[in-house]
C-alpha cells in the first residue's frame, strides 16, 4: 500500500486533521531522511500513546518488512502503509488511527510466558485507581513527573525523596488475580531482560531502580517478584 507521508510530521499533521490531534512529545530526524516521533493523543476523553517511524528511501521494504515483525513479536500492536508504521499502545484506538491514516491495523502477536512459578501474593492491599497507588508509591519511594497511558498504566520518577538518582516506575491495575500473574509472567519472559516488580492485590509496580523493591515492598504491603534475566 503506498502513503502520502513521508514524515513522522506529516502524519502527526494528518491525525490533526483526522480531529485526532496527538501532541509531539519527542522527535527525531536522521541524516537517512527517517524520522521518529512520539505524540499523545485522546479519544473520547481517554490519553494514549503513539510512537511514529517513517522510514527513508534507503531502506528496503525487506528492512521496513523486518522492523513490522520485530514489533509485533513484541506484542505491539501497529498501524501501517508505505514505509511508515504507527504503534498504538492502547490497540483499542488502532482502528481510529487507522482510519484517519488511511493505514491497516496490524494485530501484535501473542508474546511467550515462559512458565514461572510466582510467590505467594498478599490478597491486600488493593487500590481503587492507579492514583491511589501512585500516591502510595510517592510515600514510599517518590512517584513524581506521573503520566498517565490510555491502557490503564502509570509511569512516574522514583527515588526523589529518599535522595537517590530519579529513575523510572510502571504501575498498574489488575481486573483480577489471573490478570495480574500474567502481566507479572509477561514481564518476566524476556531473556536477557532483568525486572524487579512489587505486587499484591490487585495491582503491580515494576521498579527500574531494583534496589528499590525491598523498601517499596514494606512500604506497600506487597511481595517482591524478582528476574534475573536467565
Amino acid at each position: 500500500m503506498t502513503s502520502p507521508y513521508g514524515t513522522a510530521g506529516e502524519l502527526v499533521s494528518a491525525l490533526g486533521r483526522a480531529g485526532i490531534p496527538c501532541s509531539v512529545t519527542v522527535s527525531n530526524t536522521r541524516q537517512n531522511g527517517s524520522s521518529d516521533a512520539d505524540c499523545t493523543a485522546a479519544i473520547n476523553g481517554v490519553p494514549f500513546e503513539n510512537e511514529i517511524s517513517v522510514f527513508g528511501p534507503p531502506v528496503t521494504r525487506e528492512e521496513i518488512g523486518t522492523s513490522v515483525d520485530h514489533r509485533r513479536g513484541e506484542g505491539q500492536t501497529l498501524v501501517a502503509a508505505g514505509s511508515w508504521y504507527v504503534y498504538v499502545r492502547n490497540p483499542v484506538f488502532a482502528p481510529q488511527i487507522a482510519k484517519a491514516l488511511d493505514g491497516v491495523v496490524l494485530p501484535g502477536k501473542e508474546i511467550p510466558v515462559r512458565s514461572y512459578s510466582l510467590p505467594a501474593i498478599p490478597a491486600s492491599p488493593r487500590f481503587d485507581t492507579v492514583q491511589q497507588l501512585a500516591e502510595a508509591l510517592d510515600g514510599a519511594a517518590g512517584c513524581t513527573d506521573r503520566q498517565e497511558s490510555g491502557s490503564g498504566q502509570l509511569t512516574c520518577r522514583t527515588g526523589t525523596k529518599i535522595g537517590r538518582t530519579p529513575n523510572c516506575a510502571t504501575l498498574q491495575l489488575h481486573s483480577d488475580e489471573a490478570a495480574r500473574n500474567k502481566a507479572i509472567s509477561t514481564e518476566i519472559s524476556h531473556p536477557d531482560v532483568p525486572a524487579s516488580l512489587v505486587t499484591a492485590g490487585n495491582w503491580t509496580v515494576n521498579l527500574c531502580d531494583y534496589s528499590l523493591a525491598n523498601q517499596v515492598a514494606r512500604a506497600l504491603g506487597g511481595v517482591v517478584v524478582a528476574y534475573d534475566g536467565k
